[in-house]
């Protein structure tokens, strides 16, 4: 957990600059690098940075309802230590989000289908080959990539499980060390449109997947959550395949934080991703 006193210094609100997608007409494709390498941005549009107010999270943690705002935020203690080491995220790391996601979505099922791991500090992502933290405002999954990610993770059982709600959950934290640079911002469900969401192909060497690329508009609802530590995690939707009722995305970003201290440590997260069978 975070210091009393750590808490008590974070202010309530901030003022920070989120890049949003101005939408030219094209659509825009993204070049998935190796792990290590950047990706590329081909095609149409633009991006836009924004002055955005963000709110402090922690003081709202217990009201956050995942079917609600779209994510939830938890005090969650993990046996992994080094998260460099791949086999041990799998066999130790899996289970526990199944077991959190299950706890915190109320689905009778989870399966953990992936992992990424992310740094802004270039020597180190070059080194362990893990990926940069992306500066964009965006939702991992669109209408149509969302059942395509099931029927690529589970084949044999794929359309017996469309057949019913399903979701994508994912699972956000920092690594090693708490977040002191580009922590993740993320938008309350409730504030989000779809007007408001522009498909984007994301082209892998063995498969093209699709993201929601986000506009801006001035009724989004942002959160932080200051200096997260190791055993805290962001449970979070992005897609939910139940239309009505259910908050179904969450825009989020990394962000150049201005209450970051002098020589912050760079920022070393993992995102597990996940299916929600219900």
């Amino acid at each position: 957990m975070v210091q009393l006193a750590e808490l008590d210094a974070a202010p309530d609100t901030i003022e920070a600059t989120l890049n949003y997608f101005v939408d030219t007409g094209p659509r825009p494709v993204s070049l998935v690098a190796d792990p290590g390498g950047r990706d590329q941005r081909t095609g149409g549009g633009d991006t836009e940075p924004r002055r955005v107010t963000l709110h402090n999270g922690r003081l709202e943690a217990d009201h956050f309802a995942l079917d609600r705002n779209g994510f939830r935020f938890v005090d969650h203690h993990t046996k992994v230590a080094d998260f460099f080491d791949e086999d041990r995220i799998r066999r130790v790391c899996y289970p526990e989000m199944e077991a959190l996601v299950k706890a915190e979505s109320g689905a009778r099922r989870v399966v953990v289908f992936d992992h990424t791991l992310r740094t802004d500090d270039p020597a180190l992502r070059e080194t362990q080959k893990i990926r940069e933290v992306v500066r964009r405002v965006h939702n991992d999954y669109t209408e149509w990539s969302g059942p395509q990610r099931v029927r690529d993770v589970v084949p044999d059982e794929a359309e017996a499980l469309l057949d019913r709600r399903f979701a994508i959950v994912q699972v956000w934290r920092p690594i090693h060390h708490p977040v002191e640079s580009w922590p993740l911002a993320i938008a309350d469900a409730t504030s989000l449109s779809e007007r408001n969401m522009v498909v984007t192909e994301r082209r892998y060497r063995e498969r093209t997947g699709q993201t929601y690329a986000i506009t801006w508009d001035p009724a989004h609802r942002w959160y932080w959550f200051p200096q997260m530590h190791p055993d805290e995690a962001l449970v979070f939707k992005v897609y939910d395949s139940e239309r009505e009722g259910h908050a179904r995305w969450t825009a989020h970003t990394a962000f150049e934080d201005p209450t970051s201290p002098p020589q912050a440590r760079p920022r070393e997260s993992i995102e597990i991703r996940t299916l929600a069978f219900f």
